[in-house]
């Protein structure tokens, strides 16, 4: 196996061009954060992130130059392209932008000409990364490209729901077009079980405080026996793949219709060339996190005869990017670095096998697995990427759990179900 592999010598990076990370959306355990700050700190590079108040895990990283308050939201219009000015002066020289979340990768590709005073990040097409973060606005461009995507359906009325639940069959997948712009509480898809539930969806659509987020889609649910996959990509100003990987989801959160728990590095040459093939098609530039379902034909459980299903498409860096470090330590936010700054990226040295888990959630999964199997962990196995631990930056391994613990306690209230 590749990973066992010696170590080659890391690409060194330039110390010269910082970094600021840009997130919108108010999670303080998000892990991605404190990925990007502890791969580019540890390579030499000052990172500055723009933070929640309060102590969370990634202000604590012994890593992090500098954090910066939240900023205005990114539908606001030019609060944010101003307060991201001052930063950069902040900052006091040229700092490569990095995007955490989709609507930051749509506002900087938006406002790119505001942007670019104090700021490097790739060139893109200004509509690209809302149109593939759109959920109702990728499906549409998947059907126009050939791209399979699980049948949906947008329904408007009740009528046409009922008809779309007898078509698509239950359980099904119900998905906000927008998620970034939901009301905190509210989760952008949901597995759908019975009518009633989708119909008590559909009716939070007529809510004015929804509709920023768009339509509900349903789309059917594609059997979880063929395996839910993600690919990592960073593609040049050509569309060229300078740097990605494929990676198999064992854990999700929720199951089966989420973020990734506990994933390993694989390789699997046809996902990767297709998602090579759809960025290009979009005609997209920049890093992506794609996600995908396998859908085997006939019985053969597990078989390359069959289709993959696009699910997402995410125009930024994803959470569990470290999962990717091949053996010469870089990685996507590396290879981001390295082509912004003009240094160029090697090439790629895979890792497969590699495997990582986000702790806390983890930890939840297994608790949920032992309650209903009375058995073993599943897919217990050592990590080679832990999401929060690092023995060389361990505090903010031991801020998420006083967090997550503060967050049990907090829905164990007696009287929180009812509210």
């Amino acid at each position: 196996m590749l990973r066992d592999s010696p170590q080659l010598p890391e690409p060194e990076l330039d110390g010269r061009l910082p970094v600021l990370l840009l997130r919108t959306n108010r999670y303080p355990l998000h892990h991605g954060t404190l990925a990007a700050i502890r791969s580019l700190g540890r390579a030499g590079v000052e990172v500055h992130a723009i933070l929640e108040p309060g102590t969370t895990p990634a202000a604590t990283s012994k890593y992090l130059h500098h954090g910066h308050d939240w900023g205005p939201a990114p539908h606001l219009g030019t609060s944010l392209a101003k307060y991201l000015d001052e930063i950069a002066t902040r900052i006091g020289r040229t700092a490569l932008l990095v995007p955490l979340d989709d609507a930051a990768a749509i506002y900087i590709a938006e406002n790119a000409s505001a942007l670019r005073a104090g700021f490097v990040f790739p060139t893109q097409w200004p509509s690209t990364p809302r149109m593939v973060a759109d959920k109702a606005t990728l499906l549409e461009t998947a059907q126009r490209n050939g791209i399979a995507m699980p049948s949906s359906r947008i329904p408007a009325t009740g009528a046409e729901l009922r008809e779309a639940v007898g078509a698509l069959g239950l359980p099904l997948i119900a998905k906000w077009a927008r998620p970034w712009r939901l009301p905190a509480g509210l989760r952008g898809t949901t597995l759908v079980s019975t009518l009633q539930q989708a119909q008590r969806l559909l009716a939070r659509t007529r809510d004015p405080a929804n509709q920023a987020a768009g339509p509900l889609i349903l789309q059917r649910r594609v059997p979880p026996a063929g395996g839910d996959w993600f690919f990592h990509g960073y593609f040049d100003a050509s569309s060229s793949c300078l740097f990605g990987g494929v990676g198999r989801k064992h854990v999700a959160r929720p199951v089966h219709a989420g973020h990734t728990v506990a994933g390993e590095w694989v390789l699997n040459p046809r996902l990767e060339r297709l998602a090579h093939e759809i960025v290009c098609a979009l005609g997209y530039t920049g890093l992506v996190d794609l996600d995908f379902r396998f859908e085997a034909e006939g019985t053969g459980r597990g078989s390359d005869d069959g289709t993959y299903h696009l699910l997402d498409f995410n125009p930024r860096l994803g959470a569990q990017f470290r999962l990717f470090q091949d053996r010469q330590c870089l990685d996507l936010i590396r290879a981001l670095h390295l082509d912004q700054s003009g240094r160029g990226v090697p090439r790629p040295r895979p890792a497969p096998g590699r495997t990582m888990i986000v702790e806390n959630q983890y930890a939840q999964h297994t608790l949920s697995s032992l309650r209903r199997t009375r058995g073993g962990i599943r897919h217990g196995r050592r990590a080679d990427e832990l999401a929060w631990w690092a023995a060389d930056d361990p505090r903010p391994f031991f801020v998420m759990g006083r967090l997550s613990l503060a967050r049990v306690l907090t829905r164990a209230r007696p009287g929180r179900r009812q509210r």
